[in-house]
């Protein structure tokens, strides 16, 4: 069997191990270490899921996602309907500030924009609306408002890596231009590399984050 072959069947068994995910209508194909998911979910909660599956099996370098969200009859919400639900869970959230995010819906999908003090608020409000029944994707243009210098950055974030169980500081490169972080080397596993952008995510004044780590033995 080729590897190709034997890493499409570890990706078929880890969405069927999933209990988050119905791997009956989801498409796998492999080229090289790239997956394509194809097919449908029921939620954009279990498009999320599937992908993340994906992501935890050894060997799969980068993830193409082509999964559609087909909400069944019962499940289908109104644009105005699922605005006012993600404006009360955003409320609901003391991780994130109050009045701080506007919310546009169209089509099922979820506009979110505002500007907050930290990263982890951006990604919390997020994390809220994407588990909303109704919701087909989610656009999180939410900034993050700097007020820290660049060398603080640098140094708090060095000291996250070498902090962190699952980052191995040596393997990965930093770049900071004014509250923006670009992380570069490689690692072995999407578990460290996803670790490493949420370490970067958590230090005061970062406002972006654009992670090139490669996966992959360095």
């Amino acid at each position: 069997m080729s590897e190709e072959l034997k890493l499409q069947q570890r990706v078929i068994d880890e969405l069927e191990f999933d209990p988050a995910v119905n791997a009956a209508h989801i498409g796998v194909a492999v080229r090289g270490s790239v997956v394509t998911l194809t097919g449908h979910v029921e939620s954009y909660a279990e498009k999320w899921a599937a992908e993340n599956a994906v992501r935890r099996v050894k060997g799969v370098g980068a993830v193409a996602q082509e999964i559609e969200v087909r909400l069944a009859d019962d499940k289908k919400t109104s644009d105005d309907e699922i605005a006012a639900r993600a404006v009360r869970i955003l409320e609901w959230d003391v991780a994130v500030p109050r009045h701080a995010i506007a919310v546009k819906v169209e089509h099922g999908v979820v506009s979110l924009s505002g500007t907050v003090e930290w990263g982890f608020q951006r990604s919390e409000a997020e994390f809220d609306v994407r588990k909303l029944s109704g919701v087909k994707g989610v656009v999180n243009g939410i900034a993050v408002r700097s007020r820290v210098q660049a060398s603080d950055i640098r140094s708090s974030l060095a000291a996250a890596f070498e902090r962190h169980a699952d980052v191995e500081a040596k393997r990965i490169t930093v770049d900071v231009a004014g509250g923006k972080v670009t992380l570069g080397g490689k690692v072995d596993s999407w578990t460290e590399r996803a670790a490493a952008e949420r370490a970067a995510w958590s230090v005061a004044g970062v406002t972006a984050v654009d992670d090139r780590i490669e996966i992959g033995r360095p």
